[in-house]
């Protein structure tokens, strides 16, 4: 008889998968713009992203939230946030990969494609320390808009050395950044600031008051700040320590209780005599600082298409161990017609970031058609891989039952965490308005009919989707009440674009089929009977 006490029926620990080189479809999204299948880095974060060491590191970092120290013990103003253990074991390792600034200071090729692809795998650990990390990497580029604050802050930024002391930049081995835009009464609408930033005499050197409802990573060197200068909305580069050793006036008001990851601190923050050196010219705030906004909606797409991975990878391995009805999971017609169908969601949003990706490292080289691809698909990858992740990981927590709904298996953290890149850096409706700004522009449409058409008469189906697009462009200037259809029909062409060249045709026909065609009941799981679903599914794993 067996004993009615042993755990039977369930699925190993996962671990001992290299979550780079197992990553078929990652393969196939890299493989048209450089060779790095056996990229020693990226083979080394995907050898430990699937240890039992590092997946042990994410519940305790979200199991221990960051605490506010406001004061020290004496009664100085101190304004630190204190993190778990494992939340430094995730960041150095992260830093020490150069997931941060490092791929700006970079002579190797395709630094920004492959630093791309180390963050997607890497961002399957945790999500909640990419934050900080992504901050870093955006400020970089909107850093050159000053030769001098650049060369001041890019090697610190750009180090693969991890330095949490409160130090100035200038006696520490690494630095990261943050930003502060939005506010209380404006959100997304930055120019509603109320922020003032006031010449204090001393050349770009400013003083701030007022506040920011949304500060990025708190506890790090260095923050872009935007604030109203005599000349309009600025911005600003704001230290936490100042050259001269002393702490910066940063009162941070409180952590948010937030929606997703715990690992991560968000805070509220005011600015009293805050001193800033400006970033640019006067009133061209966000000019300056929509280099920096361009870069984190890329990480948004990128941490959005890590979180589908690790989803249906989670998804796949249990089913592959647990059984039901006679039989193992994985092996059930209606399970791999659902983990079929996460597949392709996720091969797809994959194929889009690392073409993202690519067109950043050719629009750095002078390459203006790559700078034009990415004007106009940045938005509409921000807008539909993102808006796509909360409906992919939620179907993969349901393969998993009840014990998806456990804390410990890690779906419940991704399933937090899936609205959030939806929300930053401008919610869908921003980003699919911003799809129409960019349509107004030739050259925008231009890139996106030239990276489609890449793939025409390959399949008749999406050729018919192109036209339908190119219909609905015929009346831009009364477009916005459709500007989220118009945005996630231009989004579905270039993915579905991209998997036609370069998936198997197995993959590229059930998405067109899915996605363009119709032939689907819009829930994951509903794709054709005649779908070939083997195939499928043993590229995940």
């Amino acid at each position: 008889m067996a004993d009615p006490n042993a755990v039977t029926n369930q699925a190993p620990p996962l671990q001992g998968v290299n979550f780079f080189t197992s990553d078929t479809g990652l393969g196939d999204a890299l493989r048209p713009y450089a060779d790095l299948s056996a990229d020693p880095g990226l083979t080394e974060i995907g050898e430990l992203a699937g240890t039992q060491e590092a997946l042990s590191h994410a519940l305790p970092a979200n199991q221990n939230s960051p605490a506010l120290r406001t004061h020290d013990r004496y009664g100085n103003r101190i304004d630190e946030v204190e993190f778990h253990p494992s939340w430094h074991w995730l960041m150095e390792k992260a830093v020490g990969f150069g997931l941060q600034a490092a791929p700006w200071t970079s002579e190797r090729p395709a630094p920004h494609l492959t630093r791309a692809a180390g963050f997607y795998v890497w961002s399957q650990v945790e999500p909640g320390h990419g934050c900080p990390i992504s901050m870093t990497y955006a400020a970089v580029p909107a850093l050159k808009a000053d030769a001098d604050l650049a060369a001041e802050w890019v090697p610190g930024l750009s180090s693969t050395a991890y330095d949490p002391r409160r130090l100035r930049s200038a006696d520490k081995a690494g630095v990261l950044a943050g930003m502060g835009m939005t506010e209380k009464q404006g959100g997304s609408d930055v120019r509603a600031n109320l922020t003032t930033a006031t010449p204090s005499g001393s050349g770009t050197e400013y003083l701030l008051n007022g506040h920011k409802w949304f500060c990025s990573a708190p506890q790090v060197d260095v923050f872009l700040v935007l604030a109203q200068a005599p000349e309009g909305l600025t911005c600003f580069v704001v230290p936490r320590v100042l050259a001269d050793g002393n702490r910066n006036t940063f009162a941070l008001q409180r952590l948010k209780d937030k929606l997703g990851n715990r690992s991560n601190a968000s805070s509220e923050v005011e600015f009293h005599n805050t001193i800033g050196y400006r970033l640019g010219d006067e009133g061209a705030g966000v000019r300056t600082i929509i280099e920096m906004v361009a870069a984190t909606r890329l990480d948004c797409v990128l941490g959005s298409a890590a979180l589908m991975r690790r989803a249906l990878v989670e998804a796949t391995w249990h089913t592959s161990y647990r059984s039901a009805f006679g039989g193992l999971l994985r092996d059930k017609p209606a399970m791999q017609n659902v983990l079929a169908d996460l597949a392709l969601e996720s091969e797809a949003a994959t194929a889009l970031s690392m073409r993202l990706a690519a067109a950043v490292d050719a629009s750095i080289a002078g390459d203006e058609q790559a700078a034009a691809f990415r004007r106009i698909a940045l938005p509409l990858a921000k807008f539909w891989v993102c808006k796509r992740t909360s409906f992919t990981v939620a179907e993969a927590l349901e393969c998993l039952g009840g014990n998806g709904y456990v804390e410990e298996s890690g779906l419940p953290l991704l399933f937090r965490e899936s609205p959030l890149n939806s929300i930053w850096e401008g919610s869908g409706t921003v980003n699919a308005l911003d799809v129409l700004r960019a349509l107004r522009r030739p050259e925008s449409l231009e890139a996106w009919l030239t990276e489609v058409g890449l793939a025409r008469g390959a399949d008749h189906r999406l050729d018919a989707a192109v036209t339908d697009v190119l219909e609905a462009l015929s009346d831009l200037e009364n477009a916005e009440a459709g500007a989220r259809r118009l945005a996630a029909r231009m989004a579905v062409c270039l993915q579905a674009s991209l998997l036609v060249r370069h998936s198997t045709p197995d993959v590229a026909d059930a998405f067109v089929a899915s996605r363009l065609a119709g032939d689907w009941a819009g829930v994951l799981g509903t794709l054709p009977r005649t779908t070939p679903f083997g195939p499928i599914l043993d590229r995940i794993l």
